[in-house]
């Protein structure tokens, strides 16, 4: 249930990223509109934050829930930092994927 929360954090980071706006005119090659932005952050949140409920859900309790999810954080941060400069279009790509398995494995698992 590890590899759920972490592909739910690794999207949701995703999207807080590209709803900056620079981060998203290197990768579109124009600014992005204020609903587009303000869009991506939204769901970037509420892919962290389910990637919190999850944990906490599935671990039993806050105690490891909040350790799981963590983990999670900074192994999912980690990831999109070093895609980041060197291959950013993996980095939104692989956000694509996480954003659809994590919840179907979810569902799944």
């Amino acid at each position: 249930m590890m590899l759920v929360v972490g592909l739910l954090c690794y999207a949701g980071f995703a999207g807080l990223c590209l709803g900056m706006e620079r981060h998203y005119r290197d990768l579109v090659g124009r600014p992005p509109q204020a609903r587009v932005s303000l869009g991506l952050r939204l769901a970037g949140s509420l892919l962290l934050a389910a990637g919190l409920w999850l944990a906490v859900v599935v671990d039993g309790g806050w105690s490891m829930g909040l350790v799981h999810w963590f983990a999670a954080l900074m192994g999912s941060a980690m990831l999109l930092v070093f895609l980041m400069p060197y291959r950013p279009r993996w980095a939104v790509g692989l956000a694509g994927a996480a954003g659809v398995l994590g919840p179907v494995l979810g569902l799944v698992l």
